[in-house]
């Protein structure tokens, strides 16, 4: 299964865009560094953070799974990058190009656990 993880860009309020701008090269250097340090387990990074408007944003990884403690580290990275820079995190499944959510977590959303990440996908 492919998986994916983003940092919601979309219906923020003033003061959680202004912060994730201003964070935005360290976040895109932690998912950049994840993603090369897992290069060989297939991670990709997602980064179209092109446009003007941050709810068009889409930055993240995607990686393929096959058991639940695959999640294990992409939720510990994101879960840490919730609590450091206080966004929240979109994930779910990638199915012929289209991607489906299936939890959300972070700062306002709650920590993220694996294990019911893992149930979510049905894994």
């Amino acid at each position: 299964m492919l998986i994916y993880l983003l940092i919601a860009c979309d219906r923020l309020e003033d003061k959680q865009e202004k912060k994730l701008r201003q964070n935005l090269p360290e976040l895109q250097a932690a998912l950049q560094a994840y993603a090369e340090a897992n290069a060989a387990h297939e991670v990709t990074l997602i980064n179209e953070c092109e446009s003007d408007d941050c709810e068009d944003w889409q930055l993240g990884i995607s990686q393929p799974v096959t058991r639940n403690t695959h999640l294990n580290f992409p939720v510990d990275l994101f879960n840490g990058l919730a609590e450091q820079y206080g966004i929240d995190c979109e994930v779910g499944y990638i199915e012929d190009g289209a991607r489906e959510p299936v939890s959300y977590f972070g700062k306002h959303e709650g920590k993220g656990e694996a294990f019911l990440i893992a149930e979510y996908l049905g894994l």
